[in-house]
C-alpha cells in the first residue's frame, strides 16, 4: 500500500505539471527594439551603448585614434526577443558618412517593424588634464535630522589637527590625469600624478585630539604618481596606489547637492566625491571626533582645471 500511494504521489504530480500551460503561450510579441550593442573591427567601445526607446535611436561610443576606419564597422546587436534585424549581425556597415550614423530595420515576431538609427560618437575623454585643489570639504556626524551633521572646509578647523602637515598644505598640490588606454571591459585607465606644489608638502591627517592617524580616511588621491580608472557604466573614477590600494569616487562638474536636513553642498568648478563609512556615535554627537572620526559621511576634493 505504500509503494501504492507514492506511485499514485508520483502520477499526480506528473499529470498537474503536463497540464501546466506556458504564459506565453498563443502570445506573439510585437517587441522590436535594440537592447545592447557590441562594436568589432578593432575598435574600442567606451562603456554600453546608450539606448533611447522613445526616439529609436542608439549612441555607442568609441575611442578614435588615428587610423580609425569606421567605414567598415562589424556590430553585434541584441534585439527584442524573436525579432529579426536588417542588416543582419555581422553584415560590414559604413558609418563615416551621415554624421556616423547608419539605420537598421527591427522586425518582431508579429511582423511589424521599426526603424533605428544607431550613431557612433567619437569618445573624448573629459577627465584629462591638470587640476589645482581648491578646497577638501567633509559631510558627517551622527544624527543629521538631530542637527549632528555638518559640512566642514578642513581649513576652518586647524585646532582638529596635530603636527605642520595640516589639510591646508594640500591646497597648493596639483593632480594631473594622463590617458593611456581602455581596459578589456571598456574602462578608460592612465597616470595621475598628485604634485606637493610650491610648498613641497601634503597633509598627514593626523587628528589632535585623540591622538589618531587618519591618513586611511582621507589620502585618497595617493600622494606621488599612481593609476586612474574611469567606469561610463557606474560613473566613478578609482585610484589605484602604487601599494595596490583602491579608492574610488565620482567626478563632478558645477552642482548642488542636496544632503537633508537643510545641509548641502555646492560645487563650483570639478569635485571628486567620495563616500565614506563611519558608525553613529551618540555619545559624542556634535562634537568634532564624531563628525571627523567615528561618523564621516562624505568627502570631496574640490578641483579646478587649470587652462
Amino acid at each position: 500500500m505504500k509503494h501504492l500511494s507514492l506511485y499514485i504521489s508520483f502520477l499526480l504530480i506528473a499529470c498537474c505539471c503536463a497540464c501546466t500551460k506556458d504564459p506565453f503561450g498563443g502570445v506573439t510579441s510585437n517587441e522590436r527594439s535594440i537592447e545592447a550593442i557590441t562594436l568589432g573591427g578593432g575598435l574600442v567601445q567606451i562603456g554600453p551603448a546608450a539606448i533611447d526607446r522613445t526616439a529609436a535611436k542608439a549612441t555607442v561610443k568609441v575611442l578614435v585614434q588615428p587610423g580609425t576606419d569606421l567605414s567598415n564597422v562589424v556590430a553585434q546587436i541584441q534585439t527584442s526577443y524573436k525579432s529579426d534585424i536588417s542588416p543582419a549581425n555581422g553584415t560590414p556597415i559604413n558609418f563615416s558618412g551621415n554624421n556616423n550614423q547608419a539605420k537598421f530595420t527591427i522586425t518582431s515576431e508579429a511582423g511589424t517593424t521599426r526603424e533605428w538609427t544607431v550613431e557612433i560618437i567619437p569618445f573624448t575623454e573629459t577627465l584629462l588634464g591638470s587640476y589645482s585643489v581648491q578646497a577638501l570639504v567633509l559631510y558627517g556626524g551622527t544624527g543629521p535630522e538631530y542637527g549632528g551633521g555638518a559640512v566642514i572646509n578642513l581649513k576652518d578647523k586647524p585646532w582638529v589637527w596635530a603636527g605642520n602637515n595640516t589639510p591646508d598644505k594640500e591646497l597648493d598640490n596639483t593632480i594631473t590625469f594622463e590617458f593611456s588606454g581602455v581596459t578589456a571591459d571598456g574602462k578608460t585607465t592612465g597616470k595621475v600624478t598628485n604634485n606637493a606644489g610650491p610648498d613641497g608638502l601634503y597633509a598627514s591627517f593626523m587628528f589632535s585630539n585623540p591622538a589618531m592617524d587618519l591618513d586611511n580616511v582621507y589620502r585618497l588621491i595617493p600622494t606621488g604618481e599612481s593609476t586612474w580608472e574611469r567606469d561610463y557604466v557606474n560613473n566613478t573614477v578609482t585610484f589605484i596606489s602604487k601599494a595596490g590600494k583602491r579608492t574610488t569616487g565620482t567626478f563632478l562638474g558645477a552642482t548642488t547637492i542636496d544632503l537633508g536636513n537643510g545641509l548641502s553642498k555646492t560645487v563650483t568648478d570639478n569635485s571628486l566625491d567620495f563616500t565614506l563609512s563611519g558608525t553613529d556615535d551618540w555619545g559624542n554627537i556634535y562634537s568634532d571626533l564624531d563628525k571627523f572620526v567615528k561618523r564621516p559621511r562624505r568627502f570631496w576634493i574640490d578641483i579646478k582645471k587649470n587652462q
